[in-house]
């Protein structure tokens, strides 16, 4: 399962357009306006006092203390903070092909194991048909991976790969680093029992090649991966997922690296093991 619209077929993988992301001109902030230069000492001056006005009014509402009686309708409504907050906890002590396994039977296990499915499935190791034979019989249940073998090969075709500009096995050229990452950002649970699991994972995808002579540079997404998990075997395997579009923030002004920094990166910056 690879990253981008361009790259869905048969369940969301394998498609053939390309996808770029638009960078700001350099210069100019992400909104098109040009930078200011210095501003005055009277600017500087109002700046300053802005900011602590703000200070003081901050700090006067921090210490109204605990008194709720003046608190809108709804509130117990809101989110609370633990709700997203890292727990701390370890996520696996185990490892299953080289895949992290071994969840706990709980809502934060099966959040681990979403992303973690999440970033597996975004991994080159999906573009060869050996390796991805084995994540898919290690993530999936078995019923589900039967299903989907036959048609992650033929979304993963020789024609497929070659427009990635990678060989029959999924390698790139010599010289050349191909790139496909998935970098999850947050994970939330749908639904949940002791037997299945609804969880999504909000990510940011890197996929292209990095290489002097590529014409598929190296981009970004964002995209939500949605996993339906069973707990089969002591484990969380995944029973089905789907993919869509954002939510996507707004483009910073960043220099884009050049091909020789990206290939640098992929190759002294590694993965983690994610957890809730």
């Amino acid at each position: 399962m690879s990253l981008g619209d361009e790259r869905e077929s048969s369940g969301g993988y394998g498609g053939t357009g390309q996808t770029r992301t638009r960078l700001p001109e350099s210069g100019g902030d992400v909104y098109g306006g040009a930078r200011r230069g210095g501003r005055s000492s009277s600017r500087s001056l109002v700046t300053v006092v802005g900011v602590v006005v703000l200070l003081i009014a901050a700090i006067a509402f921090a210490n109204r203390g605990g008194d709720d009686s003046d608190s809108p309708a709804g509130d117990e409504n809101q989110p609370k903070s633990s709700t997203t907050a890292a727990s701390g906890a370890r996520p696996v002590d185990g490892k299953a092909g080289g895949i992290p396994a071994g969840f706990a039977q709980d809502e934060q296990g099966a959040q681990s194991a979403a992303a973690n499915y999440a970033v597996t499935l975004g991994s080159t190791g999906m573009f060869n048909q050996a390796t991805r034979h084995s994540i898919v019989d290690t993530i999936y249940t078995p019923t589900a991976a039967a299903k989907l073998q036959s048609a992650m090969d033929q979304a993963y075709s020789p024609d497929f790969l070659s427009k990635l500009g990678l060989d029959e096995n999924g390698a790139a050229p010599e010289g050349s680093t191909f790139v496909s990452r998935t970098v999850p950002v947050g994970t939330k649970v749908e639904q949940y029992s002791t037997s299945s699991a609804k969880v999504s994972v909000w990510y940011m995808g890197l996929i292209g090649m990095s290489g002097q002579s590529s014409t598929d540079p190296v981009s970004s997404t964002w995209k939500t991966w949605t996993f339906d998990l069973q707990w089969v075997n002591n484990d969380w395997k995944i029973t089905a997922d789907t993919q869509k579009d954002g939510p996507a923030p707004v483009p910073g002004d960043d220099r884009a690296a050049g091909s020789d920094e990206i290939s640098k990166a992929i190759e002294e910056y590694g993965g983690f093991t994610y957890a809730r």
